[in-house]
């Protein structure tokens, strides 16, 4: 369900719309650089009603979207929360809503880089420290285990991927074209477009993509 009209805009307006999935509380100074600039307008959309959504919802249900009336698409950690048998139906919602000419920009835990870790016996060493705290193996597998204990269900992970099967998903979704590269720390990036999006975008967003 909607929160605001935040969806209903004049269209003589050159305001482009991202859509965030996944958004978590409000920070727009962890937006990608690229989408602080003043012709966003980031529109905000979790399953937890708490951290105060402009949409209550779940990517694989974005029916309070209309199609073809998003510009892009930003996922931060999300789609490993949903089932491995509901990517699809995620990504379908994805496209669905994204303009010809939209793109999605996406970065999600890498389980080929986190597998070498846990052959190596360090699955509840510290990988790194994010703004919740200590991260290790076992949270990037399951879902962040300090927020599960504290009754945080939905942090929990359901599914993972490796780049071959991120790209190969995000292929048979149907996306014109899709670059996905392993980050810098323990992540995959993606950028998959429309089929009328701007190449150029690739290169806009090749800084983020580390």
């Amino acid at each position: 369900m909607m929160k605001t009209d935040s969806i209903v805009r004049n269209e003589s307006q050159t305001i482009k719309k991202l859509l965030h999935v996944g958004c978590g509380y409000p920070a727009p100074h962890r937006l990608p650089a690229y989408f602080q600039q003043p012709d966003w307008q980031e529109i905000r959309l979790d399953i937890d009603p708490q951290v105060q959504p402009d949409m209550i919802g779940s990517i694989t249900d974005l029916s309070a979207i209309p199609d073809a009336s998003i510009d892009a698409i930003w996922s931060s950690h999300n789609i490993e929360h949903v089932h491995s048998f509901e990517v699809p139906q995620a990504l379908a919602e994805l496209m669905r809503v994204l303009k010809p000419s939209g793109f999605l920009l996406m970065t999600l835990p890498n389980l080929r880089a986190i597998a070498m870790h846990i052959a190596n016996d360090r699955l509840t060493d510290t990988l790194y420290v994010s703004p919740v705290g200590p991260i290790t193996a076992l949270d990037v597998v399951f879902g962040h285990q300090a927020s599960i204990a504290k009754g945080n269900a939905y942090m929990a992970h359901k599914t993972g991927f490796t780049a071959k099967t991120l790209g190969l998903a995000l292929q048979q979704a149907g996306f014109a074209e899709t670059r996905v590269i392993e980050g810098s720390r323990l992540d995959l990036w993606t950028i998959a477009t429309m089929a009328e999006t701007d190449p150029t975008i690739f290169d806009a967003l090749a800084e983020v993509m580390l």
